[in-house]
């Protein structure tokens, strides 16, 4: 589960009004873990609320996967602590921050893409002997987008951030 917000001065936000950049963003992803040593692993996170919920709401297209190679820090108390970097793609279709959501004021939909470069800071709450765990933690990222045969030729940047909740089953 994640919540936080973003600076967007391309994509139309269904949570603020047109002309604003951005705005709140939430998701719920599925992700799989795994490990490459003991302390490394690759953490693989495919959202799937935002890009099932726009589309069927908004005829919107907003899919943001990503790969993190994560260390695990062991302490001595009741949470590691968990960092790395993260590599992803933002794909879009959709109109542009200054539309509508719907009517005469809805911009045409264009494709837009780029790389999403980011980082992940959390804590994971160990529980022995148990086989689900939780883990909280903060994500920031940074992505410039690109538009693809648009006219209109959009471009700029997502800079945001969200706060993760993890319910891990082990």
């Amino acid at each position: 589960v994640r919540l936080g917000g973003r600076y967007d001065d391309v994509r139309m936000c269904v949570a603020s009004g047109p002309g604003v950049p951005g705005g709140m963003a939430a998701d719920v992803s599925f992700f799989l873990e795994l490990g490459l040593t003991e302390d490394w692993s690759a953490h693989i996170d495919v959202p799937a609320m935002r890009p099932l919920l726009f589309g069927a709401a908004f005829e919107m297209l907003q899919f943001e996967p990503s790969v993190s190679i994560r260390r695990r820090v062991r302490t001595a108390g009741v949470a590691d602590v968990v960092l790395g970097p993260t590599l992803g793609l933002s794909l879009h279709h959709g109109p542009d921050y200054e539309s509508e959501r719907s009517g005469a004021g809805r911009g045409a939909s264009f494709f837009a893409l780029g790389p999403s470069l980011g980082g992940h800071v959390g804590l994971d709450f160990r529980r022995p002997g148990e086989s689900f765990n939780f883990q909280l933690g903060i994500s920031p990222q940074v992505t410039p987008l690109f538009s693809i045969a648009d006219p209109d030729e959009h471009r700029g940047w997502v800079i945001g951030g969200l706060l993760d909740g993890s319910f891990r089953w082990q």
